[in-house]
């Protein structure tokens, strides 16, 4: 990603504010980490995690569908 914060913001459809108060940061300090592109270990380790986090709870969404389909399937026989 050329630019995290942005990017990070982007992908998940939130402003820097929302994106602020998930990871505990103010929305001017996102916008001068990403204005800047000094981005500290610390924030992109928080955005790192905030995007692995979203695409485990999709993932475990996926699981869930799955297994309220079989369960739906197992009755029907």
């Amino acid at each position: 990603m050329e630019n995290l914060v942005k990017d990070t913001a982007k992908k998940l459809n939130l402003t820097y504010k929302e994106l602020g108060e998930l990871i505990g940061y103010s929305e001017s300090a996102l916008k001068a980490a990403s204005s800047s592109g000094n981005i500290s270990e610390q924030l992109t380790k928080s955005l790192e995690l905030l995007l692995k986090n979203q695409e485990l709870q999709l993932q475990n969404n996926e699981f869930t569908e799955l297994k309220a389909t079989i369960k739906k399937f197992i009755n029907s026989l």
